[in-house]
């Protein structure tokens, strides 16, 4: 493992009796970059993350957190990384500020270093209005800033996202994201997952799309989009009638397309030209649009719905 990696993992795989929830990844995050984790329902995304930061035990394979090796050196991981877990987990018993105070006990900070580091995050995060709230009372937004709080309290190496925005106000996702490149300026590195493609687009370096316990692809998202979708996306709609006829003739002209339902994408790669297509369709909905990784995602990973 070199020194510039923050996260490998080799043919690593996680079984819950017959069932793979994730299937043999293998897969590199290095220091100081945001990097997302997209897959539909059900493929394996936070399986695989709480193997990562030693919330769930390997069944195969290896894994290393900052050159540690998760199966040996749990503990340690344990104290250089932060987790925001996609329901918070913040103690009802207790208010904000105790919330802190009980997990800097936990990663085992002095008092006095954690009551100036608990100020520090208070104001950062700005929740010193919320400081002696109970739990119940908080909003979403600010139930998320606090749990962010909390994974911070001991200046992580890395942080670990699961579905950060989910269930935020645009205001409070906006704000989140605004955070998370302040952290990645700082060098911090951010593994994250979310449902949110836009939101994966807009903050990651480096995206991976999973599926049914595998990873399909890794790269920068102008990247994926550039090899997996192409230069352009013609989008029309056909009766059912005619379908077969337009498929028929863009594979004639070696055009990559992808069918939901009576919808035809057809993606424009290098060198295409568009006006053939033109000349093939007679829709009267036609659009010419710029892909975008929600693109790559569908083309990957389907249309069907899943259940979680």
């Amino acid at each position: 493992m070199s020194l510039d990696t923050a996260i490998e993992t080799k043919h690593i795989i996680k079984k819950y009796n017959d069932f793979v929830a994730v299937n043999g990844v293998d897969l590199k995050v290095i220091k100081g970059e945001c990097f997302g984790l997209l897959g539909p329902n059900g493929a394996g995304k936070s399986s695989l993350m709480k193997m990562m930061y030693c919330h769930s035990v390997i069944t195969e394979g290896e894994l290393f957190v900052l050159g540690l090796n998760a199966k040996k050196n749990f503990r340690e991981i344990k104290s250089k990384i932060g987790v925001v877990p996609q329901d918070n987990l913040l103690d009802s018993d207790f208010n904000a500020i105790d919330n802190l105070r009980l997990f800097a006990k936990y990663q085992q900070i002095d008092d006095y270093t954690a009551a100036e580091t608990i100020r520090s995050l208070l104001k950062l995060l700005k929740l010193e209005d919320f400081a002696n709230s109970e739990i119940e009372t908080l909003s979403g937004g600010t139930q998320r800033r606090l749990a962010i709080a909390r994974a911070l309290i001991n200046s992580p190496e890395i942080i670990f996202l699961d579905e950060p925005t989910t269930g935020l106000d645009p205001q409070s996702r906006l704000w989140l994201w605004n955070f998370m490149k302040q952290v990645k300026e700082m060098n911090g590195t951010i593994f994250l997952t979310t449902h949110y493609i836009e939101e994966a687009e807009e903050l990651c370096d480096r995206v991976a799309i999973m599926d049914r316990g595998k990873i399909l692809c890794v790269d920068q998202p102008r990247i994926l989009i550039k090899q997996h979708i192409g230069d352009e996306i013609i989008e029309f709609f056909s009766n059912p009638v005619d379908l077969n006829y337009y498929l028929n003739r863009l594979k004639e002209f070696n055009y990559e397309y992808q069918v939901y339902n009576n919808m035809v994408l057809v993606f424009l790669k290098s060198g295409q030209d568009s006006k053939k297509i033109f000349d093939i369709i007679k829709s009267e909905k036609v659009t010419v649009r710029k892909p975008s990784l929600n693109d790559v995602f569908l083309k990957l990973a389907g249309y069907n719905l899943r259940d979680e």
